[in-house]
């Protein structure tokens, strides 16, 4: 819950870094500064920092660039470091969970326990079974360390590390609300990365990362065009305005139905071990949900609507401080970053 200062929100993605500060005036949210900033091929590999000169002169440049001051921040981090597992315990005491957690926690975690990071939420409390339900994370502490030094050596100061699916959920409750009675899927097709995130009344159901996202559109461009990875890249973005060769669309609307699949199959395995009877709508955010070939395929596939998801929807931007139509023509690429950005300097767990 939050009760001090917003800090900066720090989106490292694979292809680009993104930075949010929010400022709140009468109980409203206003995007404060922003910035954006593309990495270099292979800087980041599954969340992975490959090349830290490059993140590290992005993040001090965006800072200074967009006169961003305050220097408290919080970092997203996904990939096969991180695991996300929802658990059952018997009901105890907040004390008596803490000193169980970590022996909790060996029960689900393939790792050793001593190299990870460990956290949790209470979801659900069901006395009359003696037992609660608890949204289990754990990352590995030398990925956390990692992104803590990168940023410290841009002369930041790392406050908040969270999971980028959570960040989602977060700024989708403050634009939204969390319904109590529907089941929405929350999808971040990110460069490298896709992130699933089933909310079921009210609570993170299921969580998913597969490797098919934006990037292996790009790719599939480049090996089937005999093209560089860049101009690849350039006719992917290109696409929607119609002028590339007629075989990128063909290529790019193949691509998209193979990464569709991946989605439908990860639904379908939550409906099939939930008993859930259905998902009411497929929030899709990231820089590859402005690809409508990806829109139509997850619908036809899902058989849900799917809607891009827009993190400013709830929120202004202040005039004279931020490139508002830059902004807002990257929304969707924003969401982690306005997420993290939600978080403060002072939290205490609900």
């Amino acid at each position: 819950m939050a009760e001090g200062k917003n800090l900066v929100g720090v989106d490292i993605g694979a292809s680009s870094i993104k930075v949010v500060q929010l400022k709140e005036s009468r109980k409203r949210y206003a995007v404060a500064r922003y910035g954006y900033a593309p990495l270099p091929p292979q800087t980041i590999v599954d969340g992975h920092v490959m090349n830290r000169g490059a993140v590290i002169e992005a993040l001090g440049r965006l800072f200074t660039d967009n006169k961003i001051a305050t220097r408290d921040v919080a970092v997203g981090v996904y990939g096969q470091s991180v695991i996300v597992r929802k658990i059952t315990v018997p009901m105890m005491s907040p004390a008596e969970l803490d000193e169980q957690i970590n022996w909790e926690a060996e029960q689900h975690i393939p790792f050793d326990i001593k190299v990870m990071s460990i956290d949790y939420e209470v979801l659900r409390k069901r006395p009359e079974a003696g037992q609660m339900d608890l949204l289990l994370v754990a990352a590995k502490k030398d990925e956390i360390n990692e992104y803590a030094s990168i940023i410290r050596e841009a002369k930041l100061k790392p406050l908040v590390v969270d999971i980028n699916a959570f960040t989602i959920q977060n700024i989708f409750e403050y634009i939204h609300g969390l319904p109590q009675d529907a089941t929405v899927a929350l999808l971040n097709v990110g460069a490298s990365i896709s992130s699933l995130n089933i909310v079921a009344r009210g609570v993170s159901a299921f969580t998913r990362e597969v490797t098919n996202a934006g990037n292996s559109v790009t790719e599939e461009i480049q090996r089937q065009m005999g093209v560089p990875f860049e101009q690849a890249e350039q006719y992917k973005l290109a696409a929607a305005a119609g002028a590339v060769p007629a075989q990128v669309h063909q290529i790019i609307a193949s691509a998209c139905e193979s990464l569709a699949g991946e989605i439908q199959r990860s639904l379908d395995f939550y409906l099939a071990t939930s008993g859930e009877s259905e998902i009411g709508r497929v929030y899709v955010c990231g820089g590859s949900a402005y690809l409508a070939p990806l829109m139509q395929a997850i619908e036809k596939r899902s058989r849900v609507q799917a809607v891009i998801f827009d993190p400013l929807a709830n929120i202004a931007v202040e005039p004279g401080k931020v490139n508002e139509q830059d902004l807002r023509m990257r929304a969707a690429q924003m969401c982690v970053a306005v997420g993290l950005a939600l978080r403060t300097d002072k939290e205490r767990r609900s």
